[in-house]
């Protein structure tokens, strides 16, 4: 069912293609594409929840930070989601094992986002989260539009691999040697500017590229995007609001 291609010929599929030269049916794309936008809903609907409770439970953050167990433990959830992805990476196509681990990445990134919020004002996070979701809505429509007109996007990985090289090395000398808030505001535009190009990659790549077998590890991709820019803008603000 999943290889059936599309001839444009077909009187009985009404959808049109996504983008030209399409060969696929478009009714089995669009459903591919829902599948993951579902998922990716999910998840962000259980980072809010986990990142809630543990900014409003505050004994979960003098825990963290008063105590030694509490600062191994944080150690633990931030290595966590990387640790995760091996198995899920050889696991993504077995049900249910996959929604399992990809379960356990979610919650594990979710508290350290909630544990990165604790430290921060009430404000500052809302106005992350509003400009986070006008950009990320934006540029998904803005590359569906774009991939409908024949432009293609594949070209940014090599580029956008190279700018998180450079982001992950700029990022290690802030924390050797802090540089001051204009660094950190400068680093947080930068961070901001690579994931904005990610997302753009990833949902044209979601819209051509990926397999039907692929959903879990399309949602990952693109869940990790609107993570890390919604930290990017996070990190700017705070920059300037200290």
């Amino acid at each position: 069912m999943w290889t059936q291609q599309y001839r444009k010929d077909d009187l009985e599929s009404g959808a049109r293609p996504l983008y030209p030269m399409m060969l696929e049916s478009p009714e089995l794309r669009w459903a591919f594409i829902r599948k993951i936008y579902s998922i990716i809903t999910a998840q962000l609907v259980l980072t809010i929840a986990v990142a809630a409770v543990v900014v409003t439970y505050h004994p979960i953050v003098r825990f963290f930070t008063t105590t030694g167990a509490g600062l191994a433990l944080y150690i633990v959830l931030i290595i966590t989601p990387f640790i995760v992805l091996c198995p899920l990476y050889y696991y993504h196509q077995k049900h249910p094992v996959n929604y399992l681990l990809l379960g356990v990445f979610t919650a594990a990134l979710a508290f350290a986002v909630g544990l990165t919020c604790a430290y921060t004002e009430g404000k500052v996070i809302l106005e992350s989260v509003i400009l986070t979701g006008a950009v990320v809505i934006s540029l998904t429509l803005y590359t569906f539009w774009a991939a409908k007109r024949g432009h293609d996007f594949n070209f940014l990985g090599p580029f956008l691999f190279g700018a998180v090289v450079v982001l992950m090395l700029f990022a290690i000398i802030q924390i050797l040697f802090p540089l001051g808030r204009i660094s950190t505001m400068i680093y947080g535009c930068l961070a901001s500017i690579i994931f904005c190009g990610y997302i753009i990659y990833d949902t044209d790549n979601l819209i051509k590229r990926y397999t039907y077998d692929e959903y879990i590890w399309a949602a990952v991709a693109l869940y990790l995007d609107i993570i890390n820019l919604f930290l990017s803008i996070l990190t700017i603000f705070r920059a300037a609001d200290s």
